[in-house]
This record gives C-alpha cells, sequence and structure tokens, in this order.
C-alpha cells in the first residue's frame, strides 16, 4: 500500500471528470484513478447526488422509507447493481444502491454522512467488486454478501473473455 494514496474507481464519465478534480486539487498524496476499458452506461443524477460523489460514497438509486437490501458497488459494477435493484424494485423489494468509487474519500466523511448512506440498522448488504472481495466486509458486515473475485481475472478484449 501506497501511503496516503486515494483509489478511485469509477462507474461512468461523471464519477471519472470527479475523481480527475479530486486528484488534481489534492494536496496530501497521490492519487490513483482505475478506469474501464467497457462502454459503461451513464447513470443519471440529481443535483445533491452529483455534489457527494466528491464524498467518495453516495446514494445512487433509493426507495421511499428504509431500504430492506443496499447494494454497494463500484466502477464497472455500480451498472451491474443498478440492474439487480431495478429488477428487485420490480417485485416489491425495497432497496438502495450506493456507488463508492473511492472508499477512502468515504471513509474520511463524519459519521453522520456514512450512517445516512450506509444505515447500520439496514444489515443485509451485498458488495459488488471485480477485485478481491476481502476489503468490502468492513461494509457489509457479517450478514451481508460480497461478489467479487477470488482468482486471477481473465485477460483478453471484453468480447473474448466473456465467452
Amino acid at each position: 500500500m501506497t501511503p496516503n494514496m486515494s483509489t478511485w474507481r469509477p462507474c461512468d464519465q461523471v464519477e471519472s471528470a470527479v475523481a480527475w478534480k479530486y486528484g488534481v486539487e489534492r494536496q496530501d498524496g497521490p492519487t490513483a484513478l482505475i478506469l474501464s476499458r467497457q462502454n459503461l452506461a451513464q447513470q443519471e443524477r440529481t443535483e445533491e447526488q452529483l455534489a457527494n460523489i466528491a464524498r467518495g460514497g453516495y446514494v445512487l438509486k433509493d426507495c421511499a422509507g428504509q431500504p430492506e437490501l443496499i447494494f454497494i458497488a463500484t466502477g464497472s459494477e455500480v451498472e451491474l447493481a443498478v440492474a439487480a435493484y431495478e429488477k428487485l424494485t420490480a417485485e416489491g423489494v425495497k432497496a438502495r444502491v450506493v456507488s463508492m468509487p473511492s472508499t477512502d474519500a468515504f471513509d474520511k466523511q463524519d459519521a453522520a454522512y456514512r450512517e445516512s448512506v450506509l444505515p447500520k440498522a439496514v444489515t443485509a448488504r451485498v458488495a459488488v467488486e471485480a477485485g478481491i472481495a476481502d476489503y468490502w466486509y468492513k461494509y457489509v458486515g457479517l450478514n451481508g454478501a460480497i461478489v467479487g473475485m477470488t482468482t486471477f481475472g481473465e485477460s483478453a478484449p471484453a468480447n473474448r473473455a466473456a465467452v
């Protein structure tokens, strides 16, 4: 691990622009942007959501009232979490999607903000990450689940690796 490194894994062009600005303006260490080679869907956001991207994690999709389930995703996996959210919402499940492009930026937020995004009362959580899954346990807790990698990934053009 590089000391004071801030890592960003944006889900679309908007998060990429925010991450780039964060990295350029940052004075206390290096910033890494991990970008996808995939053509990712652009996510619709409110002004409040746009402002909260720089906080490292924010509610991208939500239900009325307290969610029963929270998806936490980063980078290209946000699109998958949104698809699962839409399917479950259509079935009557109260769900939320948290896009977390930078865990270190999110962890620096005050406790009230972190609680507003990931309320402790909601223990049904699923983190979706194309990288190593272990890191996400601090966000999903003992009752949560993680969908992630346990082996080294395939290396090929997307249309060949997905076969």
